[in-house]
């Protein structure tokens, strides 16, 4: 492969975050998002049941797209995204060769949607939002999970000091769990405990990143590297990062991530390079607006969070 195919893939790390819950669209920005994005995607956007989830969804896409065009410098109405057989998001863009080394991975849930971007490693991110079961106790969420982890991770769970450190503790490790299948690209099926964790430090402060966390495959140390922080005091964000290819990393003088930070974009910063690709559908706000924003039992749970 020659190195000039790749010239444009000269790019540092992407770590952004939008927050979706915070976003109540208007008609004129929901419309203008339906255009913005591949008809396939809006169509599968439409048909999520609750607004919470139709919105992270758009957000997902769209923050794609927005680090392909502004990154890649890839017009915006010619980025082709597509998903391998597992559903991986991928750019196909002429000859798939042209941007070989530029990954990108999305996660949303909770109240975040979240992008990681790499260009010479392969690269995963998940999120997740500390929360109560929506049926049933912590214990009883625990003993349902218990095949998810090892023994040495639910001694770290369990170890915390109070129900609701030991929840957080879990989501952590599920977070990081998430993020490498998501890098990997493997789907469902994989065994979790082939994968697991020695979390570090125990105690994180909102905002820092961290990066000390190791993973052991099949009892034995990996190369990936782990980036973790927390965006708020809810929600934990792991990233999963492959080993740098040595050749390039001498070649092209790309330095290891030394801080990386989540920068929180504006619905403005979204869109700052969005360009509509089709006509506006009024029908897709009436969609929008017919819909709840999340389940009535986890309208339930956010009153009960308040007293937590």
């Amino acid at each position: 492969m020659q190195f000039s195919a790749v010239k444009r893939c000269a790019m540092g790390s992407v770590r952004w975050a939008f927050h979706c819950s915070s976003w109540a669209p208007s008609q004129a920005e929901w419309l203008l998002c339906a255009r913005c994005v591949q008809p396939e995607e809006k169509e599968r956007i439409g048909q999520f049941m609750f607004t919470r989830d139709a919105k992270a969804a758009m957000a997902g896409r769209l923050l794609m797209r927005k680090v392909i065009a502004e990154k890649l410098q890839i017009p915006w109405d010619k980025i082709l995204l597509q998903r391998t057989e597992k559903g991986k998001p991928f750019l196909c863009y002429g000859s798939s060769s042209e941007y070989p080394l530029f990954k990108f991975n999305v996660s949303h849930q909770g109240d975040y949607a979240v992008l990681a971007a790499e260009p010479y490693r392969q690269v995963g991110v998940d999120i997740m939002k500390t929360d109560l079961p929506g049926s049933g106790s912590i214990k009883e969420f625990f003993r349902l999970m218990d095949r998810q982890f090892t023994e040495k991770e639910w001694h770290s769970i369990r170890s915390m000091n109070s129900d609701w450190a030991q929840l957080d503790m879990f989501y952590r490790h599920w977070a990081l769990k998430e993020s490498f299948i998501k890098a990997i690209g493997v789907g469902l099926g994989f065994n979790l405990q082939r994968i697991e964790f020695e979390v570090s430090p125990v105690n994180m402060d909102i905002g820092k990143t961290y990066k000390q966390t190791k993973m052991f495959l099949d009892d034995e140390e990996e190369t990936w590297a782990f980036e973790e922080i927390l965006l708020d005091n809810q929600h934990h964000v792991a990233v999963a990062l492959g080993e740098v290819d040595q050749l390039l990393h001498q070649s092209h003088k790309i330095n290891d991530v030394t801080e990386s930070t989540f920068e929180l974009l504006s619905f403005e910063d979204l869109m700052a390079s969005a360009v509509p690709m089709s006509d506006e559908d009024p029908d897709y706000w009436i969609n929008f607006q017919s819909k709840q924003e999340f389940p009535f039992r986890q309208r339930t749970n956010v009153k009960k969070e308040t007293s937590v």
